[in-house]
């Protein structure tokens, strides 16, 4: 039954057309990062260097606002349909229906933001950070997929709140021009803590308020405890 279902599961994804596009959406950003900035900073007056932060933030935090974004609208898909009913009268259970999903969505994630920020390329960031920091970053996209659920009934209503976490994700980024205690009034949103651990990389511990273990753990700790009370919410939400 178990891998009847994954089977099924992978081969919905494979037939969804948003699906399949965001295959190629590592591909797409990664070519950004890589050729088309160096070729408008060739033309213009805009450094790269002088932004490595800001550039490489905004290619690593969007992919997982995307990624969840999917998989928030696919499983709005599944209550339209009444798939979350359909389930409780099979030896399935919700959370193993669930749980599936959000790991696939968070490792396809985590893949998809490593790859940008290797092959952009934009600073020379070891791998090892670079790990951390699409891991950190690619717990968003299971929440962004949850919190579009819990407020969103409908497809209409997933959009608006898609432009909303849209809004959100630019706060990180504004973090980055602040360096003492202000920035962490950003904290709230999940993707503050990786952008901070990639200021800090780059400019250096001096330009960040707390330093690279301090964001990484404390931001650990705060998304993966919005991760499981935002499950908890949506899993009450559903079976009310």
């Amino acid at each position: 039954m178990y891998l009847l279902f994954i089977s099924g599961e992978i081969k919905k994804w494979l037939r969804d057309p948003m699906t399949r596009f965001m295959i190629f959406y590592p591909i797409l950003f990664g070519i950004i990062g890589r050729y088309a900035l160096p070729a408008i900073a060739e033309n213009s007056d805009f450094s790269i260097e002088a932004n490595a932060d800001i550039i490489l933030a905004v290619l690593a935090l969007i992919t997982p606002v995307a990624y969840g974004a999917v998989i928030g609208f696919s499983i709005l898909d599944d209550r339209d349909d009444h798939i979350m009913d359909s389930i409780r009268v099979t030896p399935l259970t919700l959370n193993f229906f669930m749980l599936f999903r959000l790991i696939i969505v968070f490792l396809f994630s985590f893949a998809a933001s490593l790859f940008i920020m290797w092959f952009a390329a934009i600073s020379d960031i070891p791998v090892k950070d670079l790990l951390l920091i699409a891991f950190l970053a690619s717990l968003s996209a299971p929440f962004t997929g949850l919190l579009i659920n819990i407020f969103a009934s409908n497809k209409i209503e997933g959009f608006a709140m898609m432009k909303l976490v849209g809004i959100v994700i630019i706060l990180p980024i504004i973090s980055l021009f602040f360096h003492d205690v202000k920035e962490l009034f950003f904290g709230i949103v999940p993707a503050f803590w990786p952008a901070k651990i990639i200021a800090a990389i780059i400019r250096g511990e001096s330009s960040v308020y707390l330093n690279y273990n301090l964001y990484f753990w404390i931001g650990l700790l705060y998304v993966m405890g919005l991760n499981v009370l935002i499950y908890r919410r949506f899993i009450k939400k559903s079976t009310d």
